[in-house]
């Protein structure tokens, strides 16, 4: 059967075309009146079917209602939530294997051999397995052992950005204030002049004398 000539006569769309469901057009279509929106409430107004994943009517949601996970969460502490940082790790075995001795290690070199997929992710050098080559390595960041290896084996390891080192708060401690009438104590006592004190025997001069009378009877 020959093929029919496309023209604008027997044009025709691929699928036949579903009809729309016409609301409002009275109570004997069936879908007058309330338009199958029921009455009132939120999902009778428009936009309610543009409502936000996890939404439960303005009532606390339940990713608000379960607990969270321990930890600090500031951008001092330990990367995570919105501060959470990435970094890509390559082992020094990789280096080993791919790099030649005395080679300059790059972020674009290690696109071109693919140990890496671009360079827009920072880099971390790893210590996993042994590096016998001389290699000057150019990284963001450097393990403890990656870098003992790289110039134990006569390379150099260049950071490119340096770390960040913390700084812990030191509180000193208030000195205790001393009250106020205590404090006055002591100035009035700093400022009187010590009283003059007298030997012991001053007072054996000055004492009256025995009665003549008593000791007479004594004796009797």
């Amino acid at each position: 059967m020959p093929e029919e000539e496309f023209t604008l006569s027997n044009l025709k769309p691929a699928q036949a075309r579903k009809a729309r469901k016409r609301v409002g057009r009275g109570l004997g279509s069936g879908k007058g009146r309330y338009s199958g929106r029921g009455i009132k409430g939120q999902k009778a107004r428009a936009g309610s079917h543009k409502m936000r994943p996890g939404f439960e009517g303005g009532q606390m949601p339940v990713y608000m209602r379960l607990g969270k996970q321990r930890g600090p969460y500031s951008k001092d502490a330990m990367p995570m939530g919105p501060h959470r940082t990435s970094t890509v790790p390559v082992n020094l075995r990789d280096l080993d294997r791919v790099f030649d001795g005395g080679a300059e290690v790059t972020l674009e070199g290690l696109v071109d051999k693919g140990l890496i997929k671009n360079t827009r992710t920072d880099v971390k050098i790893l210590g996993p397995g042994d590096l016998k080559k001389k290699l000057t390595v150019s990284a963001h960041a450097f393990s403890a052992a990656a870098r003992e290896k790289i110039e134990k084996a006569g390379g150099k390891a260049t950071a490119l950005r340096e770390p960040v080192l913390k700084k812990r708060k030191v509180r000193k401690a208030k000195p205790v204030a001393a009250e106020p009438e205590a404090a006055e104590e002591a100035a009035a006592a700093t400022d009187e002049p010590e009283a003059e004190t007298e030997p012991e025997t001053a007072g054996e001069e000055h004492a009256p004398p025995a009665k003549e009378a008593d000791s007479e009877e004594e004796s009797a």
